[in-house]
Parts: structure tokens; sequence; C-alpha cells
């Protein structure tokens, strides 16, 4: 059948008209002259071995064209190789280095998405795209939306509300939607790691008063609460995702830049579009309250088994929610490893697939209310390799005020380090050789000799902390470190996330010193030039930011993760037990 008779648009796969050129390693639309242009683009028809023009059935012989004037042959596209004279060998193709696939890939909680954008009739199946999207308000608990040229951290939920059809057996039957499984993911600013924080929902913690945004468009503030389970900042009293992120902040001390919410159907319905995804288990599991019945070994998942896999618990390490978190960090790993894989990468029925899913499944904050802006976002999150994205857990410890163990709080000793590493873009594995350069370059800021703490002479900026801090660190300085050339500055010109101590070369032994008694790490001295102080003598200028924790408290930034911490990388693949 032609163009002209290919039966309804209804019938077509959307993507069967997304052809891989070989000579640009970019996808491209192609469809014939007379074929209309719809919301969804329509695949080319073939045209038969024999047919001539348009408009012929299939096998039917073709027609001997009319004596005439020679036709010119048609002009070469640009990229196609042109074909040799008779007699003569042609070139050989250059062989091109496939260009950067425009790919969009989100992960989380219950959440992928791929997105390859094109041209002419794509722009309409762009616009329906946008059309899927459900965004709600971000009410100011978001950094303003992610950057390009700095670290990112995009918060994950996955809710336990029922919605859609097959759904009854999930979560708490008349849910309003709690944050049933919480991930922060932080993408290192320069691109080469990340880090995936499972928050568990069980979690005691406060949640703060809530500015939220109502349908009306006016502001209601609902009251905190302290001492509650994390997944009730979510839901409950009417809170929306921007309470959970909020929540976060108050937890952890890291300020997300934007959200993701996803509920059972994205589980079933994306990870059916990427065709499955293969998951281990170290032995047979029936659960019937999750319904999973899988066999030891090696097995391939999807759609409600899927959701099944994501939310059993009894069947695995102890029975609760820490174990499940352990499953769904596998669940994910193996959904990085296809969507990065060739089978997904090289499919453009997949990707149709996956974006049609993708933004029907997730809702969003208001500051990624677009498709340009989420192709944007997966662009930076494409760039990881998945053997440097760990996952871990906030640690934590069993609830101290409870008989029967049911909630468990942060565990103090270990879970600040973790909440330090993410704030100051550390990684939790090792990364290639040249960031190592850097790092040492950066720490060779410390060594070296060290003037007397009586003659580094320092001014003191608030960038960002508490107020008060400046005169608070002023006066441990000159009290109780001997660091009597010091004073107050006031207010930094503009905020900080970090503490930065601003020296001129010749003023690095000073550097050193006041780096030694405030714990601050190589990266936080900044080589640059000296201003003057209130007396007009050069001096250094110490800003205090947002990671000031007080006159006296060490800056220093954790190198490592605790000992005992739960870490794996997406890379491996590990068998649930």
């Amino acid at each position: 059948m032609d163009a002209q008779g290919r039966g309804r648009a209804g019938d077509i796969d959307p993507a069967d008209q997304w052809v891989l050129n070989p000579n640009t390693g970019e996808y491209e639309l192609r469809l014939t002259p007379s074929a209309p242009q719809s919301a969804v683009p329509r695949p080319r028809a073939a045209v038969p071995t024999g047919a001539v023009g348009t408009g012929r059935a299939r096998g039917r012989t073709a027609t001997p064209p009319a004596p005439g004037p020679a036709v010119p042959a048609p002009r070469r596209r640009r990229g196609v190789p042109e074909e040799p004279l008779p007699g003569r060998r042609g070139r050989r193709p250059v062989k091109k280095k496939p260009k950067a696939k425009k790919i969009l890939l989100w992960t989380g909680g219950t959440m992928a998405f791929v997105l390859v954008a094109g041209t002419g009739a794509a722009y309409l199946y762009v616009e329906h795209l946008n059309r899927n999207i459900k965004s709600v308000a971000d009410d100011g608990a978001s950094t303003g939306g992610f950057s390009k040229d700095k670290a990112i951290n995009i918060l994950l939920i996955g809710t336990d509300k029922r919605t859609g059809s097959g759904n009854e057996g999930y979560g708490d039957a008349g849910s309003v939607g709690h944050a049933d499984t919480t991930i922060l993911l932080h993408v290192s600013k320069d691109r080469t790691n990340a880090t995936a924080l499972s928050i568990p929902r069980d979690l005691i913690t406060d949640v703060p008063d809530c500015p939220t945004t109502q349908k009306d468009g006016t502001t209601k503030v609902i009251p905190g609460t302290t001492g509650v389970r994390f997944n009730t900042s979510l839901g409950q009293d009417d809170r929306t995702p921007s309470c959970t992120m909020r929540t976060v902040t108050e937890l952890t001390g890291i300020k997300p830049d934007d959200f993701m919410v996803a509920d059972f159907n994205a589980v079933k319905t994306l990870t059916t579009a990427v065709g499955g995804v293969d998951v281990c288990l170290g032995k047979d599991i029936k659960d019937p309250d999750s319904h999973l019945n899988l066999k030891k070994g090696t097995q391939h998942i999807s759609g409600e088994t899927a959701l099944a896999f994501v939310r059993t618990r009894h069947a695995v390490g102890f029975g609760g929610d820490l174990s499940r978190i352990t499953l769904q960090q596998q669940f994910l790993s193996a959904l990085m490893r296809k969507l990065k894989s060739n089978d997904t990468l090289t499919s453009p029925t997949k990707m149709i697939k996956l974006a049609e899913a993708g933004t029907k499944a997730l809702t969003v904050d208001s500051q990624l209310d677009s498709i340009n802006k989420l192709k944007d976002l997966g662009l930076e999150l494409g760039k990881l390799n998945v053997k440097n994205l760990t996952f871990t857990t906030v640690p934590v410890i069993d609830n101290p005020a409870e008989k029967v163990k049911a909630t468990v709080v942060v565990n103090p000793s270990s879970a600040p380090q973790v909440f330090d590493m993410i704030k100051n873009d550390v990684s939790f594995t090792e990364v290639k050789a040249q960031k190592k350069k850097e790092a040492a370059a950066v720490a060779a800021r410390l060594k070296g000799t060290k003037a007397d703490a009586s003659q580094v002479r320092v001014r003191i900026l608030n960038g960002g902390a508490e107020a008060g801090s400046a005169q608070a660190q002023l006066e441990y300085l000159q009290n109780e470190a001997g660091v009597l050339k010091s004073e107050n500055a006031g207010n930094a010109p503009a905020e900080l996330s970090r503490t930065t101590l601003e020296y001129a070369p010749d003023q690095a032994d000073q550097a050193r010193r006041l780096a030694a008694i405030m714990g601050l790490s190589g990266s936080a001295l900044k080589p640059g030039k000296s201003v003057t102080n209130s007396q007009g003598l050069p001096t250094m200028t110490l800003t205090l930011g947002k990671d000031f924790k007080g006159a006296g408290e060490s800056l220093t930034t954790p190198t490592k993760a605790p000992e005992g911490v739960q870490k794996s990388t997406a890379d491996k693949v590990e068998c649930a037990k």
C-alpha cells in the first residue's frame, strides 16, 4: 500500500519514520512529499521494487516513461557519497564520529524518560508532549531550577497513591499520595559522577511550615510538625511536593533545584516502553503482599512484575522498608544500564514510547514544565557514566524511643558526613585521572609554611551564613585563636554556598594558618588579590557561606564515605537476598 492509501493514522507506529543516518549519527524524520503532517510523526511507505510513482498497487508492472527531454540527475544530498564514474574506483567514505545524540534521560524512584528531538512534523509532536506534562508550583522551595554550569540536585518522589486500574493491591487504600519512595539525585558540577541518596519513608524527622499555592492562586501556610515520619511531608494535610522539598532541605542542608513525582503507573508504563530490565535474585521470592513470584537468578521484568519487584519488602532482607530500598536501587541500576545500552539508544520506537510514557507518568515542578527544559536537563544527566553513579541511603539507626522497632532516626555519627560530601560535591567513587590531578593541585594549597596567628590579617564577610555569624567568628578568632588583626566587614555582595578565603600570593602563609584554624579545605582557598582593611593595610577576605556551621566549628570536608555506609554503583549487577 502506498503513501496515499496506508489506512488510518491511528494504526501507524510514529517511531517507524525516525531513521538513523549513518553519515551523521543522528536520527532524521523522513516524510513523503504528499504525506500530511500530523501531531505524531507518521511512517514513510516503502516503494515496492519495480513500482514507479505513487498510487500504484504493489507488484503492478510500471509503465515505461514517455520519450522526452533528458531529465537532469538529482543533486547529490549533503553527506551522501557521490557515485563514481564508470570504470573509476570511488573514494572510500570517510568515517565520521557520531555526533552527540540528543537524548533525554531521567532516572529515580520509579522514572525514566528518553526523547529524540526532530524538526518539521516533529515540532507538532513536541507540542503534543508539552501538553502531556503536568506541573505544580515549587512555592519558592527550590533554588529556582538547575543550571548547566553548577552541580545539580533533583528530588525524585514516588507516591503510594492508587491511580488507574490494576493498582488496587498496592499502597494504602485511600492514600492521598505520601512520599513512599524518595531519592535526592546529586550530579557533580563537572558531570563525572553522581550520588543517588535514598531517604527512608519511616525516618522520623521534622516537617517545616510550608507556604503552598492553592487552586485559586492564593498561598496558604501549612503548619509544620515535629517528630513525624518523612513520608507525611507529602499528601498529609494537603502538603504538595514543595513541602517534601523543604523537608529534605531541613534534613540534609541541601536545597534541591527541581523535583519529579511519579505514582505506581510510572513503573509499569516506563519499563514496558523500554522493553523490560534484567534483575538478579539470590533466592526464590514469593511475596503474597506485593504479588511477586520469581525464581532465583537473572530475571527479565516489566509492567506488573516490575511494580511488584520495587514494592516487595517482606520477602527480602529483614522484611522492612530499608530492605525494599536496596531492591529499588538495584532496579534503577538495571534501568540505567538498559537506557544506556545500544538496544535502547538505536531504537526510535523505544525512544518515542518512552517520550510518551514519561511525559504522561511524571509530574514536575514549575521550573521544568516544558520539553525544552527537560531536554536540557536530560542532556546534562546523559553525560554520566553508570560506573560513577553511586546509590546510597541516609545512614539511620533504630528509633530508641520505640520498644517495638517500626521507625528509624538519623545516625548522628555518619549521616552528617554523607550530607557534607553531597553538599561539597565530593564523589563516592574514584573518578578519572584528570580530576585526581585537579584535586591534587587544590590540596597543594594547604602545603607549606604557616604564618603565626598573630600575623594573620583578615576581614570577615557574611555571605549566606546565619545572621550574626561574622561577628561570632570574629570574636572566636580574636579571643580563642589569637588572630588579633581581624575585623567584621558586614555582609557580602552575594550569597555563597561554601565558605571561601581569598588571598594574594604573598599572603599564602597567612591563608594556610587560617585554613588550619578553621578546617578549611584546599578548594576553599582562592588565590587572587588582597584588599585593604579599615586601616588601609592589605588583608585577606574570609566570606562565610551557607555551609558555615558556627564559630569555632571545623569546616573540614570529608573525602570519602564513612565506614559502614551502604553503597552500590549502577554498573554492577547485585543479587537481592
